[in-house]
């Protein structure tokens, strides 16, 4: 379904919900049993940042026709039906009642020191990671995860150093989860420079965050 749905992080939603939402819901019931603690800390990454991601689109699907999963009344923000998107449990999995947040929070943040989730887990939206056109697998997790990483921090719209004001412009992702990011490093910058292309940051520069884009990621023609 990522294969077919999905060119360059846009997802045809339109497509999907029309041909392919119930084999989405069936995959989504058929996993409801895997037990993680069977499973080795690869295993358990891979199926849960698929686990994740299939249930954003799922929700997506039932109720598109949107564009953002942060709705508005009259222009102004539904924040009700947004925290309700990541926080409402909706999954069952192996007798664990879950929500988006109980997933990445409770589970991968919680289990597992691997910063590189977030640019992996995708929830529907401009301002989130590209979506992956195929599945995160166990065997070819940290090659998945880097090759991940890489292209996020290398996309202007997420990453930008500005030599002239000497100001590193940043996705909020790197403010919202920067303890995750400084446990692996000193600092964000620190974090990001083995990332980066033809960029030296230099040791004193200023940090600012990229207003953060909820406008799905869907692809409009077929």
């Amino acid at each position: 379904m990522l294969q077919e749905y999905v060119d360059d992080g846009s997802v045809n939603y339109s497509r999907w919900q029309r041909e392919s939402a119930q084999e989405l819901d069936q995959w989504l019931a058929s996993v409801q049993s895997v037990d993680l603690e069977t499973l080795d800390r690869d295993s358990a990454i891979a199926f849960l940042i698929n686990l994740y991601n299939a249930l954003v689109v799922q929700q997506v699907l039932q109720k598109y026709p949107i564009d953002s999963i942060r709705p508005e009344i009259l222009g102004i923000p539904n924040w009700v039906s947004f925290l309700l998107f990541f926080k409402r449990r909706r999954y069952t999995l192996n007798g664990r009642s879950l929500s988006l947040d109980g997933i990445e929070k409770g589970i991968l943040r919680s289990r597992y020191d691997e910063p590189r989730i977030h640019f992996a887990l995708v929830c529907a939206s401009q301002g989130c990671p590209l979506l992956r056109a195929n599945a995160y697998r166990p065997a070819q997790l940290p090659t998945q995860l880097e090759k991940e990483a890489a292209r996020f921090i290398n996309n202007p719209d997420k990453v930008h150093y500005s030599a002239a004001n000497r100001t590193l412009s940043l996705s909020k992702i790197f403010k919202w989860y920067r303890s995750d990011f400084l446990a692996q490093a000193d600092s964000i910058p620190a974090y990001l420079q083995p990332y980066l292309t033809n960029i030296e940051l230099p040791t004193d520069l200023d940090i600012a965050y990229k207003p953060y884009s909820w406008q799905l990621n869907q692809r409009t023609s077929s």
